[in-house]
Order: structure tokens, then C-alpha cells, then sequence
């Protein structure tokens, strides 16, 4: 069973917040069991956390938010998008829910804010599981890449079935078929009275990426004190060796990976995920 709860986000933005809420095993009150947050990447949206969610539902409080301009939250035309409004929704979903003292898992941006979070509000935060985010800054190269990949877009797709094919294998950014992909962008895809767009405006996703590509993030890395497990695709954008110097500088970092993996780890591979990070949550989950 999954529920909607709405929360009031910084700047009184309403976000829309899923609990995957069936009872723990053994307990009669998901409220007391251990909170866990998932928070997507950009362009993402928390339905991609659905299959982690229910797994983690078994034992804990499973809650994945739509952040600011995803999913069904607000999108609001003047934003603001910037890093310290992402991390104070997250803030305000963490307090409003009752989810502390919480787990944060976070993928790319979304790994970002958790540990933005983590760092700022140790009080709030057992625990963090990082999924394939750099701390180093990726530079105006970067973002002009993907502004000319959004303009690459054949909007609007006639088909659901031509968003998988299109993102899955035609989209120059893919190396090689991978369906996996088409089907995480039919999820942030809806119909229109032409045909299928983005639940999101793409200019609002350029203005959030902007506020943190040009920066790299290692000194609020290094204050998070909590265990943190740094999880990277062997296929994605975090490389080993960056990876690796992240747990080094995390006071209590711990490393994984997932084989046959791209940037989109917890989608990609929903096994190999699992494996990756259960006996890291087993550790600090424990009822």
C-alpha cells in the first residue's frame, strides 16, 4: 500500500511525500519503526524508489519524496531551485513526518541534498547511503552538454512506447541498448493533447543543476558524521577512485558497488542494489 501525505516545503512549496506503508513484520505501528528518506535524482521522482521502498517497508518507515519542480509536488515558475531550498524540504520532510532520527538515501542530486542535510543537521540524521553522486565539480562544460541534450529531444514523443524506444536506444547519450533507462523516463513522462512531455520543465531542471555543478562538495562531505555507505554502477558517473577518496574523507564511509550497473544503480539493477547496501542498513536500521 503506498500514501500520499503532503508536506510544506521552504517557501511554503507543497511536496508531495509517498509512504510505502505496509506494517512492519512484528510490529503494530509503522510511526515507531526506523524512518528512512529516499530522495531521486534530477528528473527523477520518488516512484523510482518503488521497489526499494517495499522491500524496506518490511521493517521500516519507507517514505520517498517528490522534490521541488518533480514529480506531483509544486513547481513553482520563480523557484527557487537553489541547494539550500532542496536541503530544507528535505529538512521539513524529515520533521514533519516524524522520520527522525533518519536514514537518508539519496540518488545523484538527490545523494547531494541527503548529505547537504546530513551535514547540517546531525541531529536529524543516523545514517546516509549515497547513490552514484560526485563530490567534485563537474564545470560549465558539463552544463552546456546537457543543454544541448535537452534540445535533442524529439518532444512531444507520439507514444509511451517511442519515449522507451527513444531514451532506451536512440538517444545519443546511450552507448548501448539499455531498457532499464527508457522505462525510468516513461515514469517522469505525461500525455498531453499532443502527445507524451516531461512531467517537469526542462529549464527548471538547467536552474536546480546550475546551482551545484560548478562547485565540488568535498568539505560538506567531510562533515557528515554518521555512517555513510558511498555506492557507485561499475557503468555510471561516479568513478572508483573518486568513490574510494570519498570514504576516505568521510569520517565513517564505507564503499559498494553494483556490477552491470549504470548511473541509474537502484533501477538498473534492483538485486545487485539490494545486496549493496542491506547489510550496510541492517547495521544501523536494527528495530
Amino acid at each position: 500500500m503506498v500514501r500520499r501525505i503532503d508536506v510544506t516545503g521552504a517557501h511554503g512549496v507543497r511536496l508531495a511525500a509517498w509512504e510505502f506503508a505496509d506494517p512492519p513484520k512484528g510490529r503494530g505501528d509503522s510511526d515507531h519503526a526506523p524512518g528512512v528518506l529516499l530522495l531521486h535524482g534530477l528528473m527523477g521522482r520518488a516512484a523510482h524508489w518503488a521497489s526499494t521502498a517495499r522491500w524496506l517497508a518490511e521493517r521500516h518507515r519507507a517514505v520517498a519524496l517528490d522534490q521541488r519542480g518533480h514529480g506531483r509536488s509544486d513547481k513553482p515558475t520563480g523557484g527557487p531551485f537553489t541547494r539550500e531550498a532542496y536541503v530544507a524540504d528535505a529538512e521539513a520532510a524529515v520533521d514533519q513526518l516524524g522520520l527522525a532520527p533518519v536514514t537518508l538515501i539519496g540518488h545523484s542530486m538527490g545523494a547531494l541534498t541527503a548529505w547537504q542535510l546530513a551535514a547540517k543537521r546531525p541531529d536529524l540524521v543516523q545514517a546516509l547511503i549515497i547513490c552514484d553522486m560526485r563530490a567534485s565539480a563537474l564545470g560549465a562544460a558539463s552544463q552546456r552538454e546537457w543543454e544541448d541534450w535537452f534540445r535533442s529531444w524529439p518532444l512531444p514523443f507520439a507514444t509511451l512506447a517511442d519515449v522507451r524506444k527513444w531514451f532506451g536506444e536512440d538517444d545519443p547519450w546511450v552507448e548501448r541498448p539499455n531498457p532499464a533507462r527508457g522505462e525510468f523516463f516513461a515514469e517522469v513522462m505525461a500525455e498531453s493533447a499532443d502527445g507524451w512531455r516531461p512531467v517537469f520543465s526542462r529549464r527548471q531542471m538547467l536552474t536546480s543543476r546550475e546551482t551545484w555543478v560548478h562547485d565540488a562538495h568535498w568539505e560538506e562531505l567531510a562533515q557528515v558524521r554518521c555512517p555513510t555507505l558511498v555506492v557507485r554502477g561499475l557503468d555510471g558517473e561516479l568513478g572508483r577512485a573518486e568513490a574510494q577518496e570519498m570514504v576516505r574523507v568521510l569520517p565513517r564511509g564505507e564503499y559498494g558497488e553494483v556490477v552491470d550497473a549504470g548511473h541509474l544503480v537502484h533501477y538498473d539493477r534492483p538485486d545487485g542494489w539490494r545486496t549493496a547496501i542491506e547489510s550496510f542498513l541492517d547495521g544501523v536500521l536494527t528495530p
